[in-house]
Parts: structure tokens; sequence; C-alpha cells
């Protein structure tokens, strides 16, 4: 048997890349499933199967309906953090999001993209860290390897290529810091979540 580069595969290799794509498949079928249940209009459902595929959860974060995770296993959500409505949450790689942190509706964080110089196209995975009291704007994407610093706003719509300073405010396509927030400490509390979201 060959590869599709047309190199001859041992019996090893044969056997180590059934088992790989058996372990796609059972995460890809994983993922579906956590897709389906973005949907139930329950804060507390959704977060029982989250929580059971994986998605490290604090006290009194929630998620709203229609997220998508790639890989659920490798994200981590603080306390009283709020995720937005079909946000993209991947795990491909370490996602850590801090409390209190408000991300908005649509928004995409990614840890994986691929390699552009690479004959094979190869991926590259990156965590992502967002620290504490951080706010998202709608439809902004965070790209692999960013780490956003406490305190800091991303604006709607931005496209965030490289770390954000602590309390830092950045706008645009690639981001760029357009202004500071001038508060020294955070204390503000999300609150509850709307109950049908």
């Amino acid at each position: 048997m060959r590869d599709r580069n047309g190199k001859q595969l041992t019996f090893g290799e044969i056997l180590q890349k059934v088992w790989n794509r058996l372990a796609s498949m059972d995460l890809e079928f994983e993922m579906m499933v956590l897709k389906y249940v973005g949907c139930v209009p329950s804060h507390h459902v959704r977060r029982f199967f989250y929580r059971l595929c994986g998605v490290k959860i604090g006290k009194g974060s929630t998620i709203h309906m229609g997220a998508v995770f790639y890989d659920s296993r490798n994200v981590s959500i603080g306390e009283d953090t709020i995720i937005g409505e079909n946000a993209v949450l991947d795990g491909r790689d370490k996602l850590a999001i801090g409390n209190h942190v408000d991300i908005a509706s649509e928004v995409m964080i990614y840890n994986s993209e691929h390699d552009l110089q690479d004959p094979n196209f190869s991926p590259i995975e990156r965590e992502v860290v967002i620290e504490d009291y951080v706010f998202i704007g709608p439809r902004a994407i965070i790209l692999p390897g960013v780490h956003i610093g406490r305190g800091a706003v991303v604006a709607a719509g931005a496209v965030v290529t490289k770390n954000v300073l602590e309390n830092s405010i950045v706008g645009g396509v690639p981001a760029k810091e357009i202004s500071k927030r001038n508060i020294k400490e955070y204390s503000y509390k999300l609150g509850r979540a709307r109950l049908f979201r």
C-alpha cells in the first residue's frame, strides 16, 4: 500500500494511518453532536454536554446558542465569562479564555492554520490566550498564537494577527492599537445570561 505521495508504507505505518483515521472520525462525530447541542435553548443542558466533551467551564460562565467547537478538549473558559451566539472556539491547540471575558456574537477564534510556504500545506497549531476582563466585539477574528492582555478591547470586525497589550483597544484589518483603556482596577461582573439564547 502507498500513501498519497506514492511512498510505500510498512504494516506499522498502515496501522497508524488506520488508527489516526478512526480517531479523526470519532472527533468529527463529537463535534457534530456538539453543534446540535448548541441549538438547545437551555444554558444548563448545553453546559452539561460541553463539559462532558471536555470543555472546562468556570462558575457562572455561559456559552450562547450556535457555538462551534474544533476539538473541545483543549478549550478552557474562566468564571463569569460570556461567549456570544455562533462563536467559533478552536481547540486544536490550547485555547484559554480568562474570567469576566465578554466575547460577542459570531467571533471566530482559531489556533490552527496552514503553512502557506510548505509544499504539503501542513497545519501550524499555536495556542491562543485571552486574559481576564477582555471584550471582543462582534465578528472579530483571532488568529493562531495570539495573546490578548488583561482588559484589552478588540473592536467589531477586527482581525487580530499579533499579541494585544493589556488595556489596549485595537481595531481594523489587521488589528492595530487605536486607544487605551484608562482603568487600573477592574471589578465588574457580567451577570446573568439571557434565558433562551
